[in-house]
């Protein structure tokens, strides 16, 4: 190569040295300027949001030590199956262990990572005593659990000035309009001035069992008549809050899943409609999913996620169902933050979800038991 050619092959690289230093420093700052973000977001919401669980919430962890009462009582037991016959640690072990997982629904990925971690350790460590493996399998659930979370905001978003605007997606049966009743009962007592939006208007019966629950909470629903559009409804609903006050609108939807197309097409339309009259609304767009119904409210949750920008999930039924592993999943898979769960079927069970009393309703009770 020519002296020339040298040169101008330096040049170059040295250009293309420049530009990538210049792209990680704007990659940099686009991180930095996303942490301030969220940091100013976090602050906001922790001022306007009364729903944080502490360790001084009594009655909130004790909701949570009964509502898991279930999975703890049925994973103990699938461990101690899975050690009924325990002769010692090989393959057909470590088989054992990932179809145990696959059945506490923390999902097939997460129970081969899991059951291969345990195995490092177990190999590294030389470990054979069945009651330290047995913990060492939760230690690694809690430890994939919490580290999956370490950026997960599990806070409800709500408006610095105006009216805050909740959308309600979900199938029928997982209990949405439930859930709408329940945060509204929830944030009255709070001193908010709740309104509801029926805008579930294929369902037959939805839109009186919203106007029920209206009821029973005090607070004003709007609806039109059955097959009438859900953007009128939601509009009409925007409207009245922003001329009335109110703090927070809480719009139920229809989940006919049958019919993606439509069904992404008349979401969308609400949003726009919503988005037009509030801006920066609507702030959050929570997923209904029944925890009973482990893979197959999975499979629930991708459709939605393809057709609208779900922000966080609600988890209904947890208490009903012996496999808590889906939170787990959920984290996993779906990289949403589960932000309430049903503990139970009373108005007062809906409660904001807490990672520390999630993990300790979940495990602690074994790990006491297996010191």
């Amino acid at each position: 190569m020519s002296l020339f050619g040298r040169r101008k092959k330096k040049k170059l690289e040295q250009q293309a040295l420049e530009q990538q230093v210049l792209e990680q420093q704007a990659a940099k700052k686009v991180a930095e300027d996303k942490n301030n973000a969220a940091a100013s977001s976090a602050e906001k919401v922790s001022q306007l949001n009364p729903d944080e669980i502490t360790t001084q919430d009594a009655e909130e962890v004790d909701r949570y030590n009964r509502g898991l009462e279930k999975s703890r009582r049925t994973f103990g037991q699938k461990l101690t199956a899975l050690f009924t016959n325990f002769s010692g640690v090989d393959d057909d072990f470590y088989d054992d262990l990932e179809e145990t997982l696959i059945g506490a629904d923390v999902g097939f990925e997460t129970a081969v990572q899991i059951s291969d971690e345990v195995r490092e350790d177990i190999e590294t460590n030389h470990v054979t005593d069945q009651k330290q493996i047995a913990n060492l399998i939760v230690a690694k659930l809690v430890s994939l659990y919490t580290r999956n979370g370490t950026e997960e905001d599990n806070h409800l978003v709500f408006a610095t000035e105006g009216p805050s605007v909740f959308l309600f997606v979900g199938v029928n049966g997982v209990g949405k309009t439930t859930s709408i009743g329940k945060l509204a009962s929830r944030f009255k007592k709070r001193g908010k001035k709740v309104l509801l939006a029926a805008c579930d208007t294929f369902r037959a019966g939805a839109i009186e069992q919203l106007q029920e629950w209206g009821k029973r909470d005090g607070v004003t629903v709007v609806a039109g008549p059955e097959k009438s559009d859900p953007a009128a409804i939601v509009f009409d609903a925007v409207q009245k809050a922003k001329k009335e006050n109110y703090d927070l609108v809480l719009v139920d939807t229809a989940g006919r899943l049958q019919n993606k197309v439509n069904l992404m097409k008349e979401l969308d339309k609400m949003r726009r409609v919503i988005t037009r009259e509030i801006p920066h609304a609507p702030q959050e767009i929570l997923l209904v999913l029944d925890a009973t119904t482990g893979q197959n409210a999975m499979n629930q949750a991708k459709v939605f996620q393809e057709t609208t920008d779900v922000t966080g999930i609600i988890l209904t039924k947890l208490d009903g169902t012996a496999k808590g592993g889906i939170v787990l999943a959920i984290r996993n898979q779906l990289h949403l933050s589960v932000k309430y769960v049903g503990l139970g079927e009373q108005v007062d069970d809906l409660s904001p979800f807490s990672p520390k009393e999630f993990v300790d309703g979940l495990f602690s009770g074994f790990l006491e038991t297996n010191k």
